[in-house]
């Protein structure tokens, strides 16, 4: 009896050590899907069938423009241009810092400045990337972010570049022998020609360094148009990221789409440069009013601003200077119709408020995911690459007493017994400190960013780069705050890539002034608005997609930022303009496309074949959709609110 006891507890402990072994094992193997494994939450439910996909209510918020379908992408120069040649003026050399958007609108003009000056442009060295910053040592600045080989080969036509200067040249520059501008990004025509051209061609070599987001005014004279075009195809085909982040990149806009799901990106604008800019401090609380105030305190000082310290937040808000807050864009997709389940991309690498902020949006829409929710730690690990461990700042660490040290005190504290000693300073804690805001507890001036700030900064144009092609992929996108005034700004960039590489996708411009005055109207029934004040939202909403959205774009914006707006320099249209006047269609849409050349013939008869074969498709997918609709009885009313439904939103209207 005793025997089978101890051979049934034998046994009870080999069971409870083999599943201690499997048990260990699954959660270390597992440790690296935990990031994402809120796509496998949704998937399921929110796969789409046929007779949804086709219903009116979802094609009303997913399908593209009608009327913007005859633009298309066309960079292609159309007059006499000669093709770049070695032997030029000289070399030109850049040192480029600022955000994701300004680095990139930097490159951009720097290759036309090139062209202009007819110079040879030597690889730009992006500052926020060099390895002193602290990155993986498999990179060198541009290489961080784009693909060097594919820059060169893109451009070979247009402009001469290099990888670096010649080994005698590059002596002088480190001599300083070469004179350096610093431009701004409205530096006229008449300033390169009249003042930097004759100091290349005297020295055959000047440096330039760009911290304004760019070196060349957005608008140029007709006569220079295939200069606008050389920046389209600077912007959109040249600067191609390295494959590591494509990769990345396309891999995630799958698993947004898994199941054939439609995504909508969204970015906040919510970036403390342009709130403190724009004088957006109280709308915000606590710490982070005081932090934008410091930094606009900065740019007065600066001579960036020349406004007072202290504005009134909520009339610059009225004014629509302010970015939409999460919780309005929340209501205003729920008032468009979108369901509560639509799968959201927060994009943008800085989001001012952090996850507070994003929790009204989060409330209504449940599948709002980030980089971090949709790659594991692996593969944003990957994407940076190995670096070496940073030595952690000594200001984060306690002051550690030797046991000498706490005996030399203890024996020239005088007689005993002793008073006890005042109570020390509570001392600040690792976990207080950590994150850019802790030197608001304990200094009045914020301190200059140690090396591992550096190295998150350098982070952060990895994480934009992502989230860029993820928003330029997407079916829906929305910007919290585009066109701000206070130089490229992230979501302007998206905008513009997406008007050129297809201007019928859907991507809202809303009039933040026009919505702060209608949410002043129902500013105590938010969450239960009338029904005139959702038609209200949809119909400005609607509008901003199509023609009447692209004609106010295009008279703010692209004077002061050109890739916001690239047409119709750099499109085509397969519907000549005469053609839309007889058509008898409305005035905007002919204003839009007067300005249009005639796509090429070729090009038509491409565009004709991808027609015929999406109708044929759609013819398909209608008779599946009667088989469909007759053995499942569905009802698309049941999938997405429609206009009908609003009656039950305001239970007081």
């Amino acid at each position: 009896m005793k025997s089978k006891i101890k051979w049934a507890a034998l046994g009870g402990l080999v069971l409870s050590f083999a599943s201690l072994i499997v048990h260990l094992f699954l959660a270390k193997s597992s440790a690296d899907l935990v990031q994402y494994t809120a796509i496998t939450v949704f998937t399921e439910d929110l796969t789409p069938t046929l007779a949804t996909r086709k219903s009116s209510a979802f094609r009303k918020l997913w399908r593209n423009v009608k009327s913007l379908e005859p633009l298309h992408p066309y960079p292609n120069p159309r007059s006499t241009y000669p093709v770049a040649v070695e032997q030029n003026n000289g070399f030109i050399y850049a040192k480029i810092s600022g955000s994701f958007e300004k680095i990139r609108n930097s490159i951009v003009d720097l290759v036309a400045i090139s062209r202009l000056l007819n110079a040879t442009l030597v690889i730009p060295e992006i500052q926020e990337s060099t390895r002193s910053k602290g990155i993986s040592s498999n990179f060198k600045s541009f290489s961080y972010l784009y693909n060097e080989d594919q820059f060169i080969a893109a451009l070979a036509n247009d402009v001469t570049i290099v990888k670096s200067l010649p080994p005698i040249l590059m002596e002088a520059r480190r001599r300083k022998e070469y004179q350096i501008f610093k431009p701004k990004s409205s530096a006229s025509l008449r300033f390169y020609t009249s003042e930097v051209l004759p100091r290349l061609k005297k020295a055959k070599v000047i440096g330039l360094i760009l911290t304004d987001g760019g070196c060349l005014q957005s608008a140029l004279p007709s006569s220079m148009v295939e200069y606008q075009r050389l920046r389209c195809r600077v912007s959109f085909h040249a600067l191609q990221f390295r494959p590591e982040i494509e990769a990345l990149g396309k891999l995630m806009v799958e698993r947004l789409r898994a199941s054939g799901q439609s995504y909508l990106a969204y970015h906040p604008g919510l970036k403390r440069d342009a709130l403190a800019y724009h004088g957006c401090a109280e709308i915000f609380q606590d710490v982070h009013t005081e932090l934008i105030q410091y930094r606009r305190a900065q740019m007065i000082k600066q001579g960036i601003i020349s406004e007072e310290l202290n504005v009134d937040s909520h009339a610059r808000k009225r004014n629509g200077s302010c970015p939409l807050m999460p919780e309005e864009v929340g209501l205003l997709l729920r008032a468009m119709g979108y369901p509560p389940r639509t799968r959201i991309f927060l994009s943008g690498s800085e989001t001012f408020g952090g996850q507070r902020v994003m929790i009204p949006l989060r409330a209504m829409y449940t599948n709002l995911v980030d980089r971090t929710s949709l790659c594991s730690k692996t593969e944003l690990a990957n994407l940076v690459g190995p670096e070496t461990p940073l030595i952690p700042d000594p200001d984060q660490l306690l002051p550690v007493k030797s046991p000498n040290q706490l005996k030399s005190e203890w024996d020239k504290s005088g007689p005993r017994p002793r008073p006890l000693p005042p109570p020390p300073d509570r001392p600040i804690y690792r976990h207080e400190k950590e994150g850019w805001y802790g030197w608001v507890a304990e200094k009045d001036k914020e301190p200059e960013p140690s090396l591992n700030d550096q190295r998150e900064q350098a982070h952060r144009l990895l994480w934009d780069a992502l989230d860029y092609i993820v928003s330029v992929d997407a079916e829906v996108f929305f910007p919290g705050f585009d066109n701000d005034g206070s130089g490229p700004d992230f979501a302007s960039l998206v905008m513009g890539h997406r008007l050129y590489e297809m201007a019928s996708a859907r991507t809202f411009r809303p009039n933040r002034k026009y919505l702060a005055e209608l949410f002043n109207t129902t500013v105590d029934h938010l969450y239960y608005p009338p029904r005139n004040w959702t038609f209200a939202v949809r119909e400005h909403l609607n509008k901003s997609l199509a023609e009447e959205g692209l004609l106010k774009e295009s008279n703010l914006s692209k004077t002061k930022f050109f890739l916001s707006h690239p047409i119709p320099e750099c499109s085509c249209s397969t519907v000549k303009a005469t053609d839309i006047v007889h058509s008898g269609k409305n005035n905007n849409l002919h204003l839009l496309f007067e300005g249009q050349d005639e796509c090429p013939k070729w090009m038509q008869q491409l565009r004709t074949q991808e027609a015929n074969a999406d109708e044929v498709d759609s013819q398909e997918d209608e008779t599946d959709l009667e088989g469909q609709s007759e053995s499942e009885g569905y009802n698309g009313a049941d999938a997405i609110p429609s206009l009908e439904q609003d009656e039950e939103m305001d239970p007081d209207d």
